[in-house]
């Protein structure tokens, strides 16, 4: 596999679409009202809660700037909300490079924008396994996917993409696109990707030590077997 070597990029980055989904949702209806104020062209896509969060702190102007993720991708969530942005179009929208023609080709290709922003936070994993009545199950359900992915792929992109991950960002960056009058500076992207591989990483390793504390037998007693077979592990 031949790796891209890109070696021209952009110091300041215009943000035009922000794709957010979002766990906590402290100080969202700020991040969202600022960045309207601040990049009055900007267009939110979004899922499931932080889709309707939106839709209410923004009000009418929804219509012109808010766009649900399952209908810009063409696939519904899957039922659990297990896949809502695991889709080709979103990681063109990530992970293409601004002066790549090949880019630019597959864009076109699937009718795919770029995003600029990514607002991610991720499922409460630490505060589910801290319950006293935290069963397995339970922790297997707030294990994130998708949320990782996205901060991932943004953070990989620093050269384009600002990541946002913890909602006591949102004040400073907001200052730094009023600053610049609609863009962030490749500093800041830089440092919020520093900011984004830490929290995926410390996500991981939160999870890695909880099932490590497992048996599995006794995680098995949690289920019933759908076959026969035993409970031996």
């Amino acid at each position: 596999m031949k790796l891209n070597v890109v070696r021209r990029i952009d110091d300041r980055v215009p943000l035009r679409r922000a794709l957010v989904s979002v766990s906590d949702k402290t100080n969202l209806e700020v991040l969202a009202r600022g960045l309207l104020e601040a990049c009055p062209a900007i267009v939110f896509y979004s899922t499931g809660g932080t889709h309707a969060a939106l839709a209410e702190v923004l009000g009418a102007a929804a219509r012109e700037h808010l766009v649900a993720v399952s209908d810009y991708t063409g696939q519904p969530e899957m039922q659990g909300g297990l896949v809502k942005t695991l889709d080709f179009k979103i990681y063109l929208g990530l992970l293409s490079e601004t002066y790549n023609a090949a880019h630019e080709a597959d864009l076109a290709r699937c009718g795919a924008v770029r995003f600029d922003l990514v607002v991610v936070n991720l499922y409460p994993f630490v505060q589910t396994v801290g319950r006293l009545d935290c069963t397995p199950e339970m922790a297997r359900g707030h294990i994130d996917i998708g949320g990782p992915c996205m901060v991932r792929a943004a953070a990989k992109n620093y050269i384009r993409v600002a990541c946002l991950t913890d909602p006591a960002d949102y004040e400073d960056f907001l200052k730094e696109t009023v600053r610049g009058k609609g863009t962030v500076s490749f500093a800041v992207r830089f440092r919020l990707a520093q900011k984004a591989f830490q929290h995926v990483a410390e996500y991981d390793r939160a999870i890695a030590d909880y099932l490590a504390r497992l048996n599995s037998a006794e995680v098995a007693r949690g289920y019933a077997w759908a076959q026969e077979g035993g409970r031996d592990a």
